[in-house]
């Protein structure tokens, strides 16, 4: 006869075991959910459930969830609250957006004083630091017709160097102190794909253009590590408060790359990361010595792409177009690398077996790259890779059909198209803005867009950029009608680029990017159906709970 102590251990621990089981469970009831299934169509659900592993067990009515959960499963009740699969955004920049609320922020200043003024205040309120930073300014709002001068920001600060970057992150403006620092003076060569803006007696005039900004970045003081894990804390809460449990990183190093990692060793990590190795240089080397990381803890972390950068951006006319700007006849813009350069650093990265991603703004940027994945995708037979183009944002009508047939997917941010309209038009002309910001016109011939909004130089806000979308208005209803209105979204289609096709660009179309049984429970919760508001009201959605891997890692107060 067995040991009966033993007996009644043995029995009491598998009852513990089973106890745990039947609690690990835990279901979301009550729900006006929506997802999509493999295809992109809506479906509906009003529960869910999944495992204390995270992964979906059931979605459905609640009584065929409830046949899937085990019979203690823990009941969490959303009050009819609307459900949507976890938000995607498929290109922006974590670091720079934790970083960037510690500086100057003049993405609200509405003339050159008004910034101005902002810059004193902020010196005048942080005395002790070496530098005055920021970002966000736009000339185009002010309504200058150039650029903004050093002389004009020396009367905020002189003492000290001031550096504040463009709105689109392709530009920078710096009083008289920082040019000094950076040793720019009237004989300093503009660098391969910059510019350095200059007066009519050649002097440096305050602004630097793309790569020109190297200059001021190489004597600009670099962050150390409490810095650098401050501002990944601030991006991952800001990121988890508007919905977003997966980004796309478009440009990352060795720095970000270790934090990241050591974040998901530690369960930090909120929001999963799809990195972009930034160029194909020393980090690259270092990064891809064992090849790309498809999936590093539980999918938090994936490095398999490399970011590229083909041309700078449109409201600085660094953008690189086949014609003159039509507001500018005496510059095209700028491509930063000759075509063999640039196709070396391709052929580089898809030898290595990742996925290339380039930055592409202007029309001549798009073709060169185009041609380059004509030439390489076949050559190394990685067309499986699902190659990018970033932004695609004004393309020659005949190039288009190209992203198809080539296999190149279309990474678009609604947003921009909302915050160009007030120059895009001017930079480019009534035909070339036929083939801008023309997301119907690649899904007609079935591209499948992968959505983000680019930020900082954006809002995060996924919310944002379906209401762009779908009305192409800014957020205060601009234009009447939405701009250029015929290439629009549906609700449907938004919401498919930010969650199914930004996982698919992102090769996690089977463990992310909507609800279906086996994927992560990644999901959220908000206060109102977009399917059921006005389009304009798409916008002001608000986030109550975010989920990633089943763990609610935001709840709004």
């Amino acid at each position: 006869m067995p040991n009966l102590p033993l007996r009644r251990t043995l029995l009491t621990l598998a009852c513990l075991g089973a106890l745990r089981h039947a609690h690990a469970d835990t279901v979301i009831d009550n729900a006006n959910g929506y997802t999509l299934d493999a295809h992109g169509k809506v479906v509906r659900f009003t529960a869910l459930a999944f495992d204390d592993a995270g992964k979906l067990l059931a979605v459905g009515s609640a009584a065929q969830v409830k046949r899937k959960a085990a019979k203690g499963a823990t009941y969490v009740d959303v009050q009819g609250k609307t459900v949507l699969p976890g938000l995607i955004d498929a290109h922006g920049h974590v670091f720079g957006l934790g970083t960037i609320a510690s500086g100057v922020m003049l993405y609200g200043s509405s003339s050159l004083p008004a910034a101005v003024q902002a810059v004193g205040d902020f010196a005048k309120a942080h005395p002790e630091r070496s530098w005055v930073v920021g970002n966000g300014w736009n000339q185009e709002i002010w309504k200058l017709g150039r650029f903004p001068t050093a002389a004009e920001l020396d009367a905020a600060e002189s003492a000290r160097p001031v550096w504040l970057r463009r709105v689109d992150g392709h530009a920078g403006w710096a009083n008289s102190r920082a040019l000094a620092l950076a040793g720019i003076t009237r004989d300093t060569p503009d660098p391969a794909g910059g510019k350095i803006e200059r007066d009519a007696q050649g002097n440096a005039t305050g602004v630097l253009v793309d790569s020109a900004m190297d200059l001021m970045d190489a004597v600009l003081p670099k962050p150390g590590d409490v810095e650098n894990r401050a501002a990944l804390d601030g991006a991952l809460a800001q990121l988890s408060q508007v919905g977003l449990t997966s980004v796309h990183d478009a440009g990352i190093g060795q720095m970000q790359d270790r934090l990241f990692r050591d974040y998901a060793d530690h369960g930090k990590l909120t929001v999963r990361v799809y990195g972009m190795i930034a160029d194909t240089t020393e980090d690259f080397d270092a990064l891809a010595k064992n090849g790309p990381l498809t999936s590093y803890a539980r999918d938090m972390y994936a490095l398999r792409a490399v970011k590229l950068l083909s041309d700078g951006a449109l409201g600085s006319r660094g953008a690189a177009l086949l014609a003159p700007y039509s507001d500018d006849p005496s510059t095209s813009g700028l491509l930063f690398y000759p075509d063999a350069a640039m196709r070396a650093k391709m052929e580089k990265a898809m030898r290595a077996g990742y996925q290339v991603n380039v930055h592409a703004i202007g029309d001549a940027g798009n073709h060169q790259i185009l041609d380059g994945y004509a030439a390489l995708t076949a050559q190394y037979r990685s067309v499986g890779l699902r190659h990018r183009m970033e932004h695609a944002q004004v393309v020659q009508l005949s190039d288009i059909p190209r992203f198809k047939a080539l296999g190149i997917v279309p990474s678009m941010q609604p947003t921009h198209a909302t915050s160009d309209q007030n120059m895009a038009e001017q930079r480019v002309g009534h035909e070339r803005i036929k083939g801008a910001y023309a997301w119907r016109t690649f899904l007609k011939q079935g591209s499948r867009i992968a959505c983000g909004s680019d930020f900082p130089i954006e809002s995060p806000n996924p919310f944002e950029g379906i209401h762009a979308a779908v009305t192409r208005q800014n957020s205060k209803g601009f234009p009447a009608g939405g701009w250029y209105p015929q290439q629009a979204m549906t609700v449907t289609e938004a919401l498919r680029c930010f969650t199914l096709d930004a996982a698919w660009a992102a090769h996690q179309e089977k463990v992310i990017g909507t609800l279906e049984t086996g994927k992560w429970a990644d999901f959220i919760v908000v206060d109102q159906d977009l399917f059921n508001v006005v389009p304009a009201a798409i916008g002001k959605t608000q986030v109550l709970q975010t989920w990633v891997a089943g763990k609610r890692v935001f709840e709004k107060k």
